[in-house]
């Protein structure tokens, strides 16, 4: 069995607290047609190099019913600049258009299989699972992408197409979980494709 979430699955539930002050779960997105869940973080360059382009993918799909929410599941304690507080500075400071969340326990992660910051997860409106792995095929270099699969993922589903390549592996810094070596990913974390 692989680690990350299976194509199909359902989305798994949460309650986690936001920027915002406010705690969420899946239910409180229940109007939205798609759901695009990526794990994220604070300090990694492949999330500060491409959190424009997730800016502008979120406010591109808004009008169609997209919602983005942001989860920072990774260790305070390996990188202090994860912490919920500087969660906060990060969203006061860029304004972004989703939800930030925190997973202090690292449960939500588990659940999803998250790999990597960031690692994107798109569901349909019965929240199955229809696209997940990156966003684009150079976050750290945006000058260089030349591909953005969660847009063609989007596009697609929109237009009632199946989604071409529902399958990307995700590029980034590994996920910090608590406890382990920075480096540390689980099982099978590679057998994605």
């Amino acid at each position: 069995m692989s680690f990350t979430l299976a194509l199909g699955a359902k989305a798994p539930d949460f309650s986690l607290l936001a920027t915002d002050g406010r705690s969420y779960s899946l239910s409180d997105f229940g109007d939205k047609p798609l759901l695009v869940i990526f794990f994220t973080c604070n300090h990694c360059p492949y999330v500060k190099n491409s959190d424009e382009l997730t800016r502008k993918s979120a406010l591109n799909f808004a009008p169609k019913g997209v919602a983005f929410i942001g989860i920072n599941s990774n260790s305070a304690t390996a990188y202090p600049e994860d912490s919920f507080e500087e969660m906060c500075k990060r969203m006061e400071e860029h304004h972004f258009p989703w939800v930030y969340l925190h997973d202090p326990s690292q449960e939500v992660a588990r659940a999803y299989g998250a790999l990597r910051t960031p690692h994107f997860y798109l569901f349909d409106k019965e929240r199955h699972l229809i696209y997940t792995g990156r966003a684009v095929d150079s976050p750290r270099d945006p000058s260089k992408v030349t591909r953005n699969d969660l847009e063609s993922a989007l596009k697609e589903h929109l237009a009632d197409k199946p989604i071409s390549t529902p399958l990307t592996n995700p590029i980034g810094c590994n996920v910090k979980w608590e406890g382990k070596d920075r480096h540390w990913m689980p099982p099978d974390a590679c057998d994605l494709v």
